[in-house]
């Protein structure tokens, strides 16, 4: 028997930590023409990732599409305070906008968890998650999330669901892939045409 072998591979439950609800229910006013999926679904698992994997999204230098967003501001993405409070909140520009993490080298991500604005239900349009080798975003580009049906952001048509935000998160699981830089993208909401964010988390380790 091998008391030494490696047991990084060993799956463990996802569980952040989850803060408060903000409003309490099922939202019902879904817009015309959407497929939304179910705001908290019980009956689905955890995703499940290595017990090696930690938060490596504060560690990442933060950069964005809005230029006038203040990296003070952009810190807040990633500084575990999730409750649904304005003081909370980084507000981005109306049209598409992303926010860009850099590790500084390559990571091994399995699982993004974001929290948009949650204090009412709404819907964010244009959510796509990538992941490339460079900050171009030229090198090896790999989408691992996209409910942008109609093509909104330009980086092609996506088949995943919208969704209302809770204080659950989204969590998109990225399969262990290989990247430097995540882009998350938006446009707009439900609620209005800025792009809002609250937290996010990215679960990771480094390439082996």
């Amino acid at each position: 028997m091998n008391l030494l072998a490696d047991d990084s591979n060993e799956l463990v439950p996802l569980k952040p930590k989850l803060p408060a609800a903000a409003f309490v229910g099922t939202p019902k006013d879904i817009p015309p023409g959407s497929i939304i999926e179910p705001s908290v679904d019980k009956s689905k698992p955890p995703l499940r990732i290595p017990k090696d994997a930690v938060n490596i999204a504060p560690s990442a230098q933060i950069t964005t599409s809005d230029a006038n967003a203040k990296p003070d501001a952009l810190r807040k993405i990633t500084d575990g305070i999730k409750e649904a409070d304005d003081a909370n909140l980084v507000l981005l520009r109306k049209g598409v906008q992303y926010i860009q993490f850099d590790f500084g080298s390559p990571q091994q991500i399995f699982a993004l968890v974001i929290w948009h604005a949650y204090d009412t239900p709404k819907v964010y349009h244009g959510v796509v998650v990538q992941l490339a080798d460079d900050a171009g975003f030229t090198k090896n580009v790999r989408t691992i999330f996209n409910n942008d049906a109609a093509n909104a952001d330009g980086r092609g048509a996506g088949t995943d669901h919208e969704y209302f935000e809770s204080f659950e998160g989204k969590t998109i699981n990225a399969k262990g892939e290989n990247a430097r830089y995540v882009r998350l993208y938006t446009k707009g909401s439900t609620d209005g045409s800025f792009n809002e964010y609250t937290e996010v988390e990215i679960y990771g380790r480094p390439m082996k």
